[in-house]
């Protein structure tokens, strides 16, 4: 018997964590009321609700990135905000659904992440913006932790852990899951920024001579030995190729 393909696997895990994760929320609100009560928000999930929606925001960036009809692509940011890793789970499974046998069997990953229709995003500004922005968030993300440790102190208490607290977890690690899967598919020095220093770690990636947001999609696919100016428009690959981009 054949083994499942990655594509396979990869949809089944997100289906799981998207149902595991409705579960939870549904369980939650029957045993404990819904979650709009302001003595829910103590500050460690106030510190917990920035960290999960700067998390969001790099989700709804790649939708914005991947979704050619702005509409759609509102749509789709409206969901992710209100419901969480439910819609993020949701978009991701849709999009391995979306791919054809050849593409499952080749690289799916790659071909998940990447726009169907080989269009590049808008220019250099958005490089620039997304260098500037994770920046500040990351920075923004440390002061959270700092001012909460400071006023609160160790996260580490029992009595933090209420039900929707805990939730709202599990709703974190899952979007950080989906994250994790670009990651393991890149290279370790992105790897090395981004869990030492937090999404604000991207700035120290040369994105600075891109000409668009492409270019960092496209950053899994790299190689020691190749090496291509990151001005040069990229084609589209039939599978992957390990090029590098963006590292010059």
């Amino acid at each position: 018997m054949a083994a499942p393909s990655l594509a396979t696997v990869l949809r089944n895990l997100f289906v799981v964590l998207g149902c595991g994760i409705t579960a939870t929320v549904v369980y939650t609100i029957a045993t404990d009321g819904l979650p709009f009560r302001k003595q829910l928000l103590t500050p460690w999930m106030a510190a917990t609700l920035v960290d999960f929606y700067i998390n969001i925001l790099v989700i709804g960036a790649w939708i914005i990135y991947k979704e050619s009809n702005w509409i759609r692509a509102i749509i789709w940011i409206v969901f992710l905000v209100c419901l969480g890793s439910i819609t993020t789970c949701g978009y991701i499974v849709l999009q391995f659904f979306k791919l054809t046998p050849q593409e499952s069997m080749q690289d799916p990953i790659y071909f998940v992440l990447l726009k169907k229709d080989g269009t590049e995003s808008k220019g250099k500004l958005s490089v620039v913006g997304a260098r500037v922005l994770f920046t500040v968030l990351g920075c923004l993300m440390l002061g959270t932790l700092i001012y909460t440790i400071a006023i609160d102190g160790s996260p580490f208490r029992q009595q933090l852990f209420t039900p929707w607290f805990s939730a709202t977890l599990v709703d974190f690690y899952v979007t950080v899951f989906a994250l994790l899967v670009y990651l393991n598919a890149n290279s370790s020095i992105l790897q090395l920024y981004f869990l030492t220093s937090g999404l604000g770690g991207i700035q120290r990636i040369k994105l600075g001579k891109c000409s668009s947001l492409d270019h960092f999609v496209y950053l899994p696919w790299q190689c020691d030995d190749v090496r291509v100016p990151c001005a040069t428009t990229i084609p589209p690959l039939p599978a992957r190729s390990r090029i590098s981009y963006c590292f010059q």
